[in-house]
C-alpha cells in the first residue's frame, strides 16, 4: 500500500445533500422545508416555543444549585496507581504526592490536588500525601501497609 491509494472505507464519507437544487434532486423548490411558515425560514430557532402558552421548562419550578468555584480534584484509583509501580514509574519508597504522580505521567495535572479512589487490585507497600481519598482507599493502603496523610478537615461553620 502506498500514500497515494489511502481511501476511506466505502460508506464511510457521506456525500452532503445539497438542497434547493432543481426538481430532479429530490430536496428541490423548498429543501425539505414543507411550504411557507416561521419554520421554512432560515435563521428561526423555536425550540421550547409552545404558540404562546408558558413552555414546560419554565413552567417546572427550579432545583439545586451549582456551586461556581467547587474544587475539583483529579481522581485516581488504586489500580492505575499499582500499574505505574508495577510498570516502574513510581518509586514505592519515596512518598508520593501530586507532583511524583504527573512526572510519572499517571495524572495530567493536580487541579485542586488529588483523590484517591478504590478500584482494581492493590499490593504495593506506598506512602501517599494527597488531598483526599475514599473510605474503601483508606482501608485497602493501610491493609496494603502503607500509609496515607490527608489534610486535616477544615471546620464547617453552620
Amino acid at each position: 500500500m502506498r500514500l497515494n491509494e489511502l481511501r476511506d472505507n466505502p460508506g464511510a464519507v457521506k456525500e452532503r445533500t445539497r438542497v434547493g437544487r432543481g426538481i430532479g434532486s429530490g430536496k428541490g423548490k423548498t429543501g425539505g422545508r414543507g411550504v411557507k411558515g416561521q419554520k421554512s425560514r432560515s435563521g428561526v430557532s423555536i425550540k421550547g416555543f409552545e404558540g404562546g402558552q408558558m413552555p414546560l421548562h419554565q413552567r417546572l419550578p427550579k432545583r439545586g444549585f451549582t456551586k461556581p468555584n467547587r474544587a475539583q480534584f483529579a481522581e485516581v484509583t488504586l489500580g492505575r496507581l499499582q500499574k505505574a509501580v508495577d510498570a516502574g514509574k513510581l518509586d514505592a519508597k519515596a512518598t508520593i504526592d501530586a507532583k511524583a504522580l504527573i512526572e510519572a505521567g499517571v495524572i495530567r495535572r493536580a487541579k485542586a490536588g488529588v483523590r484517591v479512589i478504590g478500584g482494581g487490585d492493590f499490593k504495593a507497600k506506598l506512602t501517599l500525601d494527597v488531598a483526599g481519598a475514599s473510605k474503601p482507599a483508606i482501608a485497602a493502603i493501610e491493609k496494603a501497609g502503607g500509609s496515607i496523610t490527608l489534610p486535616a478537615p477544615k471546620d464547617s461553620e453552620a
